[in-house]
């Protein structure tokens, strides 16, 4: 075990905040329950730098609470694209709406907070300390790297057996006083110091009762998740121009990968594309299959190849309604897309 007591083990990271934390990110300009949950939401799985402009833009178009509910999911997407896991506009916007039917009042409490689309212990936490001032744990990615550091604790953290073992070092180390501080305080040590590459243990506070920088192992910890071979799934799709030289979008389904966002038309076959347009009776101009490119997730590798059609004729039933729109490629900006769909069309 570490030589220091919790008590010291608060006051070391309080200290190094109160003199090196970072307190002039946007969304500490007026701390709210609505800011703090927003951000925490852009923050999960996404490093600060990516998130400010989002988060910029996002709290400029939707202010509070009512404006998100209010706002079409179309809308909240397209302010979403590029930032990944699309879940989580969904899940913000569903759960405005929960509040906003609430009367627009935030709960307080974990069970509440949790019980809320999108929202885990972890984040349930971080809105409590940090807009509520109360006192909860919190284990995101950067804390974990922390704890299983100071500890020394092998095994990947999200095994359920390390996990309760962190959530309860995290619980003892958390204080009653100063817990909205602690809390940003320690995800600042672990986003700026103990980073998970090229850490900064010189500069850290609780280095000397480190037990991995005691015994020169900082690298293994945390221990990685089992190697595992990412799975690859091979589509097609269609980018198809009329002479205006508008592209065909089709909204994907709500849930899923890219789940209510503008995409392409997506096929698993080149004979399917042409069957497609074949059944619309589609006068084809010219086509052209481009080079095959890859998108990778956290589970699988995309492997898509587009699949260019110009078309000679004005038509309009390969739309459907209120699913599918023509757009000009410099017109995409206004629509909620895929960041590899956008690149794609950009680059044509």
């Amino acid at each position: 075990m570490p030589s220091i007591s919790p008590e010291t083990f608060q006051a070391n990271v309080l200290s190094w905040f109160d003199l090196n934390g970072r307190k002039n990110l946007p969304w500490q300009s007026e701390i709210t329950p609505y800011q703090t949950w927003l951000s925490e939401i852009m923050l999960q799985q996404t490093q600060v730098t990516t998130v400010i402009p989002y988060f910029n833009r996002f709290i400029h178009s939707f202010p509070n609470i009512a404006s998100l509910a209010e706002a079409p999911l179309d809308s909240v997407l397209q302010h979403w694209a590029g930032l990944g896991y699309y879940a989580r506009a969904r899940n913000l916007h569903k759960t405005a709406i929960c509040i906003s039917q609430n009367a627009g009042i935030f709960p307080d409490d974990l069970d509440g907070l949790m019980a809320l689309p999108g929202i885990g212990r972890s984040t349930a936490g971080a809105i409590l300390s940090i807009a509520f001032h109360k006192s909860h744990p919190i284990l995101d990615g950067n804390v974990r790297r922390v704890l299983t550091r100071f500890h020394a604790i092998s095994g990947w953290p999200g095994n359920a057996k390390i996990s309760r073992e962190l959530w309860k070092i995290s619980t003892q180390y958390t204080p009653i006083h100063r817990c909205a501080d602690y809390t940003q305080a320690i995800m600042d040590l672990g986003a700026t110091l103990c980073t998970r590459s090229k850490p900064r243990c010189e500069e850290c506070p609780i280095s000397s009762a480190c037990i991995a920088k005691i015994e020169g192992k900082v690298k293994l910890y945390p221990t990685p998740k089992p190697a595992k071979a990412l799975p690859v799934k091979k589509v097609f799709f269609l980018m198809l121009k009329n002479e205006q030289d508008q592209v065909l979008l089709e909204k994907r389904p709500p849930t899923g990968i890219w789940g209510g966002l503008w995409s392409l038309p997506e096929f698993e076959s080149l004979s399917a594309v042409q069957s497609y347009c074949e059944q619309r009776n589609i006068t084809i101009k010219s086509e052209k299959q481009l080079i095959r490119l890859r998108h990778t997730f956290s589970h699988y590798h995309l492997d898509y190849t587009p699949f260019e059609v110009k078309i000679e004729n004005p038509i309009n039933n390969v739309m459907e309604a209120n699913r599918s729109v023509w757009y000009k490629t410099e017109q995409i900006d206004s629509l909620g897309l895929p960041a590899p769909i956008k690149k794609l069309l950009q680059n044509q």
